[in-house]
């Protein structure tokens, strides 16, 4: 998802791009963009080293994801049971790689899911992160992110955590918008939960600024604007020419979508990106998810 908006920036700014893919059918792409493709799977330990050896990169950008239908988190770990795989497995082949190429700076992809639901409303890179997942059907998906976040700083001398915003834009989080318009999103008990946007082409350029800046650790790729479901899923819903999502309590919630997005709409924390901005030198185009929605669903 990231990777298409990514590689040609990545070209642009003069880096020669060596860019893997699963998929064959994607290398006429690729190269149009400006890369040069190698075709691979992430958790083939020995096509990853081979692949990192031939390329003899400076900087290795870690996006490895495999999400297909993300329609239903009544079960988390299921729908990233792959995507897990590669976040622990595939971040240890990388970082195996990396090391024995020589190749001192590593961007990995994490989220601002990890952060605890407790304390002020809006985090920093700082405050605590979970450590006993609350809900059982996505504590799998949670110690992989985890993984990404612990292993990477401290497996390249030059380790780089990018804890993403919810996605949304061109190619990014299109099932969210068409369920809202179909009204299959509701606010759920109360909607108090905080959430952090960006855009895709934002959190693409903020990743060629981790590449080219920074020191190494964790950085929060969020916009300007955390905020309450309860206000940006109705301002959602009108700019995409919807009906106002309907409003549901927390337990009708359960049944229906499961305990980790009643917790997503209930009790989730947002993100500062006050340190991306200072120490990557990066400002996100759409500085709030207003402006960037009306772009993107108007």
């Amino acid at each position: 998802m990231l990777g298409r908006h990514l590689v040609p920036e990545l070209a642009l700014a003069g880096h020669e791009v060596t860019a893997t893919t699963r998929t064959p059918a994607k290398t006429a792409q690729l190269r149009a963009q400006g890369a040069e493709p190698v075709v691979l799977d992430g958790l083939d330990r020995g096509a990853v080293l081979a692949a990192v050896d031939a390329a003899a990169p400076e900087v290795i950008v870690h996006q490895m994801t495999a999400l297909g239908d993300m329609r239903s988190l009544r079960n988390v770990d299921k729908v990233f049971a792959a995507t897990n795989e590669l976040r622990t497995r595939g971040t240890d082949n990388l970082l195996a790689a990396a090391e024995r190429a020589g190749t001192r700076r590593v961007v990995a992809q994490s989220h601002n899911f990890v952060y605890e639901h407790s304390g002020g409303p809006v985090k920093s890179e700082d405050d605590a992160t979970v450590t006993r997942p609350a809900v059982a059907s996505a504590a799998r998906t949670l110690a992989a992110i985890r993984h990404v976040d612990e292993s990477v700083p401290l497996g390249a001398p030059e380790g780089v955590v990018l804890r993403y915003g919810t996605f949304y834009g061109r190619g990014a989080s299109d099932a969210m918008v068409d369920g809202v318009r179909k009204r299959q999103l509701p606010v759920i008990g109360g909607g108090a939960g905080i959430w952090s946007f960006i855009e895709i082409s934002d959190a693409a350029a903020a990743t060629l600024a981790a590449v080219e800046n920074g020191g190494p650790g964790a950085y929060n790729v969020v916009d300007d604007e955390p905020a309450p479901v309860a206000q940006w899923l109705p301002y959602l819903a009108e700019v995409a020419g919807a009906k106002p999502p309907m409003h549901l309590p927390a337990w009708l919630g359960r049944l229906l979508a499961g305990e980790f997005v009643v917790g997503q709409m209930t009790t989730a924390r947002g993100s500062s990106n006050d340190k991306a901005r200072k120490e990557l030198g990066w400002v996100p185009r759409y500085g709030s998810w207003r402006e960037g929605f009306r772009a993107w669903a108007g």
